[in-house]
């Protein structure tokens, strides 16, 4: 799994909660340009230069990933921001033109 972030700072604060979890909470990460990276489940980055993993991407900008299609899966995060409701919208409909069966999930509902 991928999880493509938005910048450096983002990408590291991932990493540190990442390394905050419980010991039974624990996913092994690891950043894209490690030596570990094609055996570690979970890669954070931010340029997309080194994509050791093809399975999900989960991608944290405001715009599409331009390697998004080479991934089986790909996961939008977005929150209930209109700001951000607008670009998920955008990139919605970036991903139904090219022909992407596209699920939605609404985790609000079950936020309660």
């Amino acid at each position: 799994m991928l999880a493509f972030c938005p910048d450096p700072d983002t990408s590291q604060k991932l990493n540190r909660m990442l390394w905050t979890a419980t010991a039974l909470g624990f996913v092994p990460h690891c950043a894209a340009d490690d030596k570990l990276a094609s055996v570690t489940p979970v890669i954070i980055d931010h340029d997309g230069t080194n994509l050791a993993h093809d399975q999900v991407l989960i991608n944290l900008r405001t715009d599409w990933p331009p390697f998004f299609s080479r991934f089986q899966r790909l996961i939008e995060i977005v929150s209930l921001a209109e700001d951000d409701r607008e670009l998920a919208r955008n990139r919605f409909k970036f991903y139904r033109d090219r022909g992407y069966d596209i699920r939605s999930h609404d985790m609000s509902r079950n936020a309660q």
